[in-house]
């Protein structure tokens, strides 16, 4: 909740105590242009102790005040003011010097918490190295490994904690409690073993009505009313007989919160989708795939790949999929490419050499028949220029029996080491995915030379400490590799599934770190609407350019091809990182593990 300006005014002046020159500055009566200068001058100052390893600042906290100073730079640029729209600077002269329009939004906790630390990041105060200095930094030789093993052993211990969290469906308990969700729902369909088997039994199965889920699996108030409301009103829902067998039967999300969260729609998720659809001024297109298809059923965002999309529909709908736009229903007959406009994609791959790679994906092309998949990698593999197709998929995830010996068979065939590369690329979301069926159908593919790999879309429900790090490790004892961690959607209909971009960083600085290179080989990425892939480890590729009265930040990020070519950056508004504190603390969650994420940029 909001402080009133009065309230806001007194808290302001509480936390610019933690950088009393600021604060001088901000009460005195010079132009706001004059304490502009005024507060880069002390920034600059500071920036010069944090280099000359001045004792102003204490050892280590000054790459934390390095990082806060050259935000706070840049958030007051008038150049970042301009493209955020909105002015950090004048919007604290107005409530400090009560001449703040009675219109304007006032602080909110979040914005208080985040101009709390980064001033005390800024100067150097961020009390975060509560501990004192490990013990083996005193000693050298075998004295200090021998400390120096303790000290590492005390940080895995402490991830161990965390991960046994998080079971995964390997786990010998919750492959009994799944073998009873199996029978019960094998038993609601009167289907036979071989039945269940059998993928396409799956596919003419799907679960797509609250009042048939419900017969299964206990559902809580909110989840039945959003399922009802969007089938109601033709939004996209299903979920797979088998995929279903690996949510628990009741609804208190004590391990499944990741699973039903893809595949059952908030309230939130309804109500923004369904006003999207209403308004003629918002576009569904969030990545903006109309303006890199140079025909329909290609995407092309890079120099040498492309995108083939012969089918926009997946037997299993994720909520936060980045085309929910394009998905008119689970059997949607338009969901497939017509063979005149396959034909004319297949043509334009034929004629552009520089292509090099093609991603199959939709939807979920898996769908297809096999001869239409073997068809169609026979057309690619004719071309010369082709030398890597990957093949994006969920089916080893929500139906692993769609992956028979006879389709491996076929996709092995166009695998031909030194002249072309076949490759898998699915979607784990969570370690509790990882199911005997689904190595299996990894391992049909490993066992024929074909790469898996995992493209992990980071939301709230699979952000929790070190919850990501337990996913890497059990991906790769099944035989997935870990690819891409990407930052959910900056859609609205997906604000209950977004994370701030500082706990992507956290997460990957502070808990994948911990793990074995061979586990942590996936990279947090940023997809950037119409511009692509965008490294969240490069501090050079974006920027904070702002902290909004909510406390959500504004990112300035920069194209891939910024040094080859003239192209626009992009501009985001984050989730506030306050709020997404508060729910991790409403969640059970202890702030205190997460305290640091205040001082990643």
């Amino acid at each position: 909740m909001a402080y009133h300006q009065a309230e806001g005014k007194q808290r302001l002046l509480e936390i610019l105590e933690t950088a009393p020159e600021i604060k001088k500055i901000m009460e005195s009566g010079h132009s706001l242009e004059k304490k502009r200068v005024a507060i880069r001058h002390f920034l600059q100052t500071m920036l010069y102790a944090t280099f000359d390893d001045d004792k102003i600042i204490a050892p280590l906290e000054w790459v934390l005040a390095r990082d806060a100073i050259n935000t706070l730079k840049n958030i007051l640029s008038t150049r970042s003011e301009k493209l955020a729209g909105f002015s950090l600077i004048d919007y604290i002269d107005a409530i400090v010097n009560d001449r703040a329009d009675p219109s304007a939004p006032p602080p909110e906790p979040g914005f208080l918490a985040e101009l709390q630390h980064l001033l005390q990041g800024v100067t150097g105060k961020s009390n975060i190295y509560t501990e004192d200095p490990p013990e083996f930094l005193n000693h050298h030789g075998r004295k200090a490994a021998e400390l120096r093993s303790a000290e590492l052993s005390r940080l895995a211990q402490a991830a161990e904690f965390f991960m046994a969290r998080y079971p995964d469906g390997l786990d010998k308990k919750v492959i009994r409690r799944r073998s009873m969700n199996h029978s019960r729902i094998m038993k609601h369909f009167g289907a036979t073993e071989a039945q269940w088997e059998t993928w396409r039994w799956h596919i003419r199965h799907i679960v797509r009505e609250p009042d048939t889920l419900q017969k299964m699996i206990r559902l809580t108030d909110d989840e039945y009313g959003a399922i009802q409301r969007a089938r109601k009103n033709r939004l996209p829902f299903g979920i797979t007989p088998y995929y279903l067998s690996l949510l628990d039967y009741h609804a208190h999300r004590k391990n499944d919160a990741a699973l039903r969260a893809q595949v059952i729609p908030s309230p939130y998720y309804v109500e923004q989708m369904l006003k999207a659809r209403s308004s003629n001024e918002c576009s569904m297109d969030f990545m903006l795939e109309s303006d890199t298809s140079p025909l329909e059923g290609i995407t092309r965002r890079y120099p040498m790949i492309a995108i083939l999309k012969p089918v926009t529909t997946c037997p299993q709908i994720c909520v936060y999929c980045q085309r929910n736009w394009e998905i008119d229903d689970v059997y949607s007959k338009q969901a497939f490419l017509s063979p005149e406009k396959l034909r004319e994609a297949l043509k334009w791959l034929a004629r552009t050499p520089e292509i090099r790679e093609v991603l199959i994906t939709g939807g979920d092309p898996l769908l297809l028949a096999d001869r239409k998949i073997e068809q169609l990698l026979v057309q690619l593999a004719r071309m010369p220029h082709i030398e890597r197709i990957r093949i994006g998929t969920r089916m080893p995830v929500t139906l692993p029996q769609r992956i028979t010996e006879a389709l491996v068979k076929i996709i092995r065939r166009f695998h031909q080491p030194g002249r072309r590369e076949m490759i898998i690329v699915t979607h784990f979301e969570h370690a509790y995915e990882a199911t005997p069926e689904a190595m299996e159908a990894v391992q049909k593919f490993r066992r024929s030379g074909i790469d898996v790999y995992n493209q992990l879309v980071y939301t709230f429900y699979n952000s929790r400490r070190f919850e990501a790090v337990a996913l890497r490790n059990a991906l790769r004892l099944i035989g997935v590799t870990p690819y891409y961690t990407f930052n959910t959607k900056g859609k609205e209909e997906t604000m209950d599934y977004r994370v701030p971009i500082p706990r992507l960083l956290q997460e990957q600085k502070e808990e994948a770190r911990l793990a074995p290179g061979t586990v942590r080989t996936d990279e947090i990425v940023f997809n950037v609407p119409k511009l692509g892939k965008n490294s969240l480890q490069a501090a050079q590729h974006h920027d904070v350019i702002a902290i909004l009265p909510d406390g959500c930040r504004i990112y300035e990020f920069h194209p891939w091809e910024k040094k080859l070519s003239l192209v626009d950056t992009y501009i985001y508004r984050d989730v506030s990182v306050y709020d997404y504190m508060e729910r991790l603390r409403a969640a059970g969650e202890n702030p205190d593990d997460y305290k640091t994420i205040w001082y990643y940029y």
